[in-house]
């Protein structure tokens, strides 16, 4: 029977979102560099999770899905060979928001 070996990021998390998603960029580097294969992000990781009361103030973080940090996170599970799932809020249409799992294979 074959292994896998998984890394967990778990980070704290600001308002500021270029910050947070560096924070998640260097947790992969990490858990990659330790071998991980899979690596599992936390949900919400560009940003402080704000899910039990709606705050509209936070839809300003919400990006498209193919979009810029989908961009960064795909070259991320590229550049070290991982499969990386990812917890992003998704700006589907004006006024529709999820918070989406997106899954990136080892090629990005």
């Amino acid at each position: 029977m074959s292994r896998l070996k998984v890394g967990f990021v778990q980070q704290s998390c600001t308002r500021d979102k270029k910050s947070n998603i560096e924070k998640s960029l260097r947790g992969i580097a990490d858990c990659a560099a330790r071998g991980a294969k899979l690596v599992i992000l936390q949900e919400l990781h560009c940003g402080i999770y704000f899910c039990q009361a709606e705050d509209t103030d936070m839809f300003d973080l919400a990006s498209p899905i193919p979009g810029p940090d989908t961009e960064v996170f795909s070259a991320a599970a590229k550049e070290h060979g991982i499969v990386l799932v990812t917890s992003l809020f998704e700006k589907r249409a004006p006024g529709l928001y999820h918070n989406t799992a997106v899954v990136f294979e080892k090629d990005g």
